[in-house]
């Protein structure tokens, strides 16, 4: 790892093409097409954000990272659910329980989301759904989408991490986009090593 390389930056720089390949996913499924797919999409989310609740809640990373616990979106999935009248959906999966190190690269990918919900939020939006309603999660932080990004950025590349802890997290963040993918295709009734098609292009940026 280069020297002037921060914590995040190696993060994003390993996990880049894994991160671009669910974005693909999850748009090949239309999941803003119909109210039925919209559902299936919270689900999903749903079961994601309920790993990484553990991880928020943490109080020794509390401690490190302020106001983590806030960030949280878990309740605000399930409240979006129960918007659209449905309930969490049941997974065959063994649901991985993230600790350490590697805790810390799925945190990266949960709040790595948030910045790039931008294009969800507006898609969201045209099923008639916001901050209120049926999006509550997909709605920027208070502080704006980039501004509070930059923040917990800041936050991460602080802590004292050895370079075993550094790879451990990549691992995480690793596990949790292989997971997340794992789930949509059970979720939208894909073919287990499914992806999108050729020639889709990452949304995020």
């Amino acid at each position: 790892m280069s020297e002037v390389q921060t914590f995040a930056a190696y993060l994003k720089s390993n996990s880049t093409a894994t991160h671009d390949s669910v974005d693909n996913l999850v748009m090949s499924v239309k999941p803003f097409s119909t109210p039925e797919n919209y559902v299936k999409f919270l689900q999903l989310q749903a079961i994601f954000h309920k790993i990484v609740d553990s991880v928020y809640k943490d109080k020794e990373l509390n401690q490190k990272i302020k106001d983590l616990a806030s960030m949280a979106r878990y309740d605000d999935v399930i409240k979006d659910l129960q918007d659209l009248n449905a309930k969490e959906a049941e997974v065959s999966l063994e649901i991985p329980k993230p600790k350490g190190a590697e805790a810390l690269g799925w945190l990266y990918c949960a709040e790595g989301s948030n910045l790039g919900a931008a294009f969800l939020f507006k898609h969201a939006k045209q099923l008639e759904f916001n901050e209120e309603k049926g999006a509550r999660h997909l709605a920027p932080h208070p502080a704006g989408r980039g501004k509070h990004w930059r923040a917990f950025v800041e936050l991460l590349n602080a802590l004292p991490l050895s370079e075993e802890a550094q790879a451990e997290a990549i691992e995480g963040a690793k596990e949790a986009f292989a997971f997340y993918k794992v789930v949509l295709r059970e979720t939208f009734g894909l073919a287990a090593d499914a992806e999108a098609p050729a020639g889709m292009q990452a949304h995020r940026h």
